[in-house]
């Protein structure tokens, strides 16, 4: 979203998520003065979900925009205007970008888009953390954690999120979910999917703890201070709710488990001489911060976070052969690989 400085990975717009820039500048006007006379969109490189746009007024001073992609899109995904509402909700609990302002008028550019601050740090695209001492990425991968279990303490009724989602039963309103996703984008038939889809609800845990779920937190979206090793901005909010801990925590768990550079992976990795924490000493951390003494069935919660990234990847892989992805990624599916290895996992109990 927002980039590692001093080099922003920003280009031109790219046709296909060109937008009537007057008519945006209009709009701004009246919401922030400030804006100015001037006004200069260039569009963040990667992400495969909501493009993001770096504006930059007469002056230099900079905002981020996000939009909604162009063309048809899957039902619940997309949501840029919960992103908005969350973040400006958590202002003061954790460390999230200033919200400036909402445009839920899709006649202004398209699709409704939000604005806010943009924030100079470091994103971290590497998992690895490559040219870093191991005193700083152990401290990077503490602050990970330590941000996530402040934001599952944070009361969300008492900062105006009581109906931001559905308290309770959160697994088997995902699980159902995900697979309406999964089916609205199927390509072809996918047999490990078709047995996840079938096995994940007897798996699913008896515990119900419910609290603010970000539904996609990971290194790459977060933000760290320029020479600091800790987070000032949690990012990327589409797939928040009111939702369960243990999805979060299981989720940002995957990076010990994933093969996917460009999604974040430790394959390779001496995690002793690194100084990044392995798997387990993580989850024991998030333990002590939350007050867990141990976690039921990691392997379902493994398993579903994987089931989940299938079939995003899946409407991701649609979206790409539709030439309306925001990125330039290849049509490859990477969903079927996903699929196997939740499976695996569901299957073997580690």
């Amino acid at each position: 979203m927002t980039a590692t400085a001093p080099e922003l990975p920003v280009r031109d717009v790219v046709p296909a998520h060109r937008f009537d820039e007057a008519k945006l500048h209009a709009w701004l006007s009246a919401q922030l003065p400030e804006i100015g006379d001037a006004l200069r969109v260039q569009q963040f490189q990667g992400g495969a979900s909501n493009p993001t746009f770096l504006l930059t007024n007469g002056e230099g001073r900079r905002y981020v925009l996000r939009k909604k992609p162009p063309g048809q899109l899957l039902s619940s995904a997309h949501q840029v205007e919960r992103e908005y509402r969350v973040m400006k909700a958590l202002e003061g609990q954790i460390p999230v970008p200033k919200m400036r302002a909402l445009c839920e008028d899709a006649d202004v550019i398209g699709t409704p888009f939000y604005v806010m601050d943009y924030l100079a740090g470091r994103i971290f695209r590497d998992a690895a953390l490559p040219g870093l001492e191991p005193a700083e990425r152990a401290a990077i991968y503490d602050d990970l954690n330590a941000t996530l279990a402040k934001l599952h303490q944070v009361d969300f009724e008492a900062v105006g999120l009581g109906d931001y989602g559905r308290p309770g039963n959160y697994f088997e309103r995902q699980v159902a979910r995900w697979t309406r996703q999964y089916r609205d984008a199927e390509s072809e038939s996918i047999p490990a999917m078709d047995a996840l889809i079938a096995e994940l609800p007897a798996r699913i845990p008896a515990d119900q703890s419910v609290s603010i779920a970000h539904g996609d937190y990971r290194l790459e979206n977060v933000m760290y201070h320029p020479t600091e090793p800790r987070i000032i901005a949690v990012l990327d909010w589409e797939l928040s709710t009111i939702g369960h801990p243990l999805a979060d925590i299981a989720y940002n768990g995957f990076i010990w488990r994933s093969h996917s550079p460009s999604w974040g992976s430790l394959d390779g990795v001496d995690l002793a001489a690194s100084g990044i924490p392995t798997e387990a000493e993580y989850v024991a951390a998030y333990c002590r911060r939350t007050g867990r003494d141990h976690i039921e069935d990691w392997p379902f919660l493994m398993a579903f976070s994987i089931f989940r990234l299938a079939s995003i990847s899946q409407g991701v892989y649609r979206r790409v052969l539709a030439g309306v992805a925001a990125s330039d990624r290849e049509a490859i599916n990477g969903t079927p690989a996903l699929a196997e290895q939740a499976l695996s996992i569901l299957h073997s109990g580690r």
